[in-house]
């Protein structure tokens, strides 16, 4: 979901370099919106709208790689450094992790994939193998037009660079590169965390109304709806920074995740049907695991406290439905009734006169009346719990 809302805030601001009236964040919830209604009709469309998209945003970033590249207009230099030195360039890796990330949205549409295991890892390394070629190739054309100082500041620096060997066609051809970028990622972001509700609510641990299908297109639109409500949400802040780093975190912590239960399966399950094998195990779930920590590291704090929230709620929520509500009613009528003894024994104390501490009189009224107060709410709560049952 911070996904879709980073790309719906991408976008918006992309549309405001061309037009710079228009309000960002309420842009970004439009589109948002628009995405939701095309995702609720079906895969079909959704498939048909995301191979139109990236096809034509192929073809733009091939118009400006190849002429980037025989352009005569290079000022710029191909010598690499890093004046922040190593620790600058996982800086700077935490925070353009966002860009190499949709691969894994390929797995979220398991259910909707022919061939399951042989396309989808075929698909996610083909993916990764597209991604490392066109980013390169953009980064050499645009080190190779400009020098790296004259980009600071710059609202878009693709455009700018795009101008300075192409002309004002070449704002017109980036811009919308961009725009059809942010568009995709919204539509294949929107889709994956649907299906991730989907999921979760099929396997016990979200409400079963996501999982519920709607009549006519057969999508899950409960998820879809209230997923697309959270990301209009988030993409309301129109702060790039913000949801740029949320949207690490969670991915960084589901890779982590990831290659945790690579691990595991590899250790219990040793004779499981693996149509794909990861190569090199179990060093590549390794490096992936202490990559993965190290970048963590690099985001802002306070995404870093969200994230921390958001990921002990689930981990109550998920070990709530592991052990069973009975278990947890039965579990908080004894801390109800520890508190309830407690605050009758306070209550006496304080009618005994036998506190460590002077209290005026109105006070020792006042504190006594609050202790058999809670007291009482506590034991009734507590004989609730424990003799409530479920099925």
């Amino acid at each position: 979901m911070f996904y879709a809302a980073f790309s719906a805030v991408g976008f918006a601001y992309l549309v405001s370099y061309v037009v710079p009236a228009i309000n960002v964040p309420l842009t970004a919830v439009v589109i948002v919106a628009i995405f939701t209604i095309i995702n609720i009709k079906g895969v079909k469309e959704t498939g048909l709208v995301q191979t139109s998209l990236v096809i034509f945003l192929l073809i733009l970033l091939g118009i400006f790689i190849c002429w980037g590249l025989f352009s005569g207009n290079a000022t710029g230099s191909l010598s690499l450094n890093a004046p922040q030195g190593f620790w600058g360039v996982l800086r700077a890796s935490a925070f353009i992790f966002v860009v190499y990330l949709g691969g894994e949205a390929i797995a979220v549409a398991q259910g909707e994939i022919k061939d399951p295991g042989k396309n989808i890892p075929r698909a996610i390394l083909l993916t990764c193998f597209a991604l490392i070629l066109i980013y390169t190739a953009t980064a050499y054309v645009v080190f190779r037009i400009v020098p790296s100082e004259s980009l600071v500041g710059k609202v878009s620096p693709l455009a700018y660079v795009a101008e300075q060997f192409m002309g004002p066609i070449g704002v017109v051809v980036i811009t919308i590169a961009g725009i059809i970028a942010a568009l995709s990622s919204v539509n294949t972001s929107t889709m994956a965390h649907s299906r991730v509700a989907y999921a979760l609510a099929r396997d016990g641990y979200f409400p079963k109304s996501f999982f519920n299908l709607h009549e006519r297109f057969k999508t899950p639109f409960i998820a879809v709806l209230l997923g697309s409500m959270l990301t209009a949400m988030f993409a309301a802040t129109g702060i790039v920074n913000f949801v740029t780093y949320a949207t690490d975190f969670g991915f960084i912590i589901g890779f982590i995740f990831v290659n945790l239960s690579l691990i595991k399966l590899r250790r219990e399950k040793p004779n499981l049907h693996r149509p794909f094998k990861t190569p090199l195990y179990p060093l590549t779930p390794i490096l992936g695991i202490i990559t993965s920590l190290v970048l963590i590291l690099f985001l802002e704090a306070g995404t870093l406290l969200i994230g921390l929230e958001l990921f002990i709620f689930g981990l109550v929520v998920y070990y709530v439905r592991m052990v069973g509500y009975y278990r947890i009613s039965l579990a908080a009528g004894g801390m109800n009734f520890g508190i309830s003894a407690f605050s009758a024994l306070l209550a006496y104390q304080i009618v005994s006169n036998s506190l460590p501490v002077a209290l005026a009189e109105n006070m020792r009224l006042l504190l006594f009346g609050v202790a058999v107060l809670v007291s009482l709410t506590c034991f009734v709560a507590g004989l609730l719990d424990v003799t409530r049952r479920y099925v």
